[in-house]
């Protein structure tokens, strides 16, 4: 299951368009704080891509926003979930970058196919 907003083809995202424009403001916003200065390392989004970011782990669960290109996530912990392909192979695993908010493992540059952060609870 593709988990972008790049392409007409693109089946997880059937709103994002109309969620990304409607919340332009609250997205801005939300972007600002996770671009903050924490000392969490970041990872890039796949270059390219605009993800989805969900309240769970699956693209059956609601999107919260869509990332912006070029965009770098903290990754706070992670969980297994829906088993998605995108452009770094196919996962299960998902990424929490906020409280409540998840993005696909399979679209984040972390370096590893396999855990990067401690499991959430």
């Amino acid at each position: 299951m593709d988990e972008h907003t790049d392409t007409a083809t693109d089946v997880a995202t059937d709103t994002a368009t109309d969620v990304a424009t409607d919340t332009a403001t609250d997205a801005s916003e939300d972007v600002a704080a996770l671009a903050g200065s924490d000392d969490v390392t970041r990872y890039p989004i796949a270059p390219g891509y605009r993800v989805n970011v969900r309240t769970g782990p699956g693209t059956k669960y609601g999107i919260v926003r869509t990332l912006p290109y070029g965009m770098k996530i903290p990754v706070y912990c992670q969980k297994p979930g829906e088993r998605v392909t995108g452009p770094y192979g196919t996962s299960n695993i998902w990424d929490n970058i906020a409280n409540g908010q998840f993005v696909a493992d399979a679209y984040v540059h972390t370096g590893s196919d396999g855990y990067i952060a401690p499991r959430c609870d």
